[in-house]
């Protein structure tokens, strides 16, 4: 008897993706962000990696990728971060300022706020699939930390 974990598995997984998107694009300004969108990602490949295994897994360029996806997050919050700086903001200020128009459509608005939640996304989806992925990596060649 075959099991339905594997294919329900894999038709999780992009609405899984979507709704991490999801709630990445309402942090900032309802419940969400780039934290919870990350650990959500991150937990959906967490999924693909115990039933279909390491290598199905790798497959998906978004998880050979991770590490480099975490350090563009690094870079986002960086910039997001010290950017203002330069212009002669505070850190972390954020754009567009009170009162100018925002740049966006329906409940949808781009902002600083939004990128810096992007960059947290990446950071977050990145550390947890990569570390997954080094567990993944030590179970297949049967590397045992006991002495």
């Amino acid at each position: 008897m075959r099991s339905f974990v594997p294919p329900l598995s894999r038709v999780l997984l992009w609405p899984s993706l979507m709704i991490a998107l999801s709630l990445w694009m309402k942090g900032g300004g309802q419940v969400g962000g780039g934290f919870p969108a990350g650990a959500l990602a991150g937990l959906a490949v967490l999924l693909q990696y115990v039933v279909a295994g390491r290598e199905q897994a790798r497959r998906y360029v978004a998880v050979r990728y991770a590490a480099l996806l975490a350090g563009v997050g690094l870079l986002l919050l960086v910039g997001t971060a010290f950017l203002p700086v330069l212009a002669g903001y505070t850190p972390v200020s954020l754009f567009p300022r009170p009162g100018q128009p925002e740049l966006g459509a329906g409940a949808f608005h781009l902002h600083t706020a939004l990128v810096f939640e992007g960059g947290l996304m990446l950071i977050v989806y990145g550390l947890v699939v990569t570390v997954i992925d080094r567990f993944a990596l030590s179970t297949a060649r049967g590397e045992d930390d006991v002495p």
